[in-house]
């Protein structure tokens, strides 16, 4: 069995090595993304890896809360910057209340298959460190599970309405629906508050 030490490093040593090998395409990115993009990428994968390893080798890891909600709230900035400053001073007008018009455009070959699964993806696994948090945060207290259920799609319906607002993105039902469910993904993830302890 693999020590806590030796899967911090393995965990390091394969996230790290990841992110490298896919430097190509985080670079492509940037041609529609702010810079930004880099950093939040890293962060996710980071902690993706960080969850696989110690969850297959059954480590723990003591994290204090406060540095969990200081990166949270570092992710959070980092987020609102790749969501609200395009580069190029790009705007958008545009709106979608129809559920699923969006996403079956993606998987409909009509735009590259790199545009098409950055936005898909993406908007799915950049919202799982919220439900990761919120999962780690009600070992210690008691949350209902209408707050659980309603606190993600308030915020992000927000954070849509914002962005069609300052026409720093569109307003689309589906990136409400794939951000949701990343919300509830991070709520489901197996063994992440043993995994995880503050």
């Amino acid at each position: 069995m693999i020590s806590k030490k030796g899967a911090i490093w393995l965990s390091v040593i394969v996230s790290q090595g990841l992110f490298a090998a896919l430097i190509p395409i985080w670079i492509k990115l940037f041609t529609y993304l702010h810079q930004v993009v880099m950093l939040v990428v890293w962060f996710g994968l980071t902690i993706f890896i960080f969850y696989l390893v110690f969850m297959i080798t059954k480590n723990t890891i003591t994290i204090p809360r406060c540095v969990l909600t200081i990166a949270l709230l570092i992710y959070t900035c980092c987020l609102l910057v790749l969501l609200f400053f395009r580069p190029s001073d790009q705007e958008y007008q545009s709106y979608n209340l129809v559920p699923f018009k969006t996403i079956s455009f993606y998987f409909s070959g009509k735009v590259s298959f790199l545009i098409a699964f950055y936005n898909l993806a993406a908007n799915v696994l950049l919202f799982i460190p919220y439900g990761i948090y919120a999962t780690i945060s009600a070992k210690k207290k008691r949350i209902s599970k209408l707050k659980r259920i309603a606190s993600p799609i308030i915020a992000i319906a927000f954070i849509e309405i914002l962005q069609f607002i300052t026409k720093k993105g569109s307003l689309d039902i589906d990136d409400l629906i794939l951000n949701v469910f990343g919300v509830y993904l991070g709520y489901e993830l197996p063994g992440i508050t043993r995994i995880i302890q503050y």
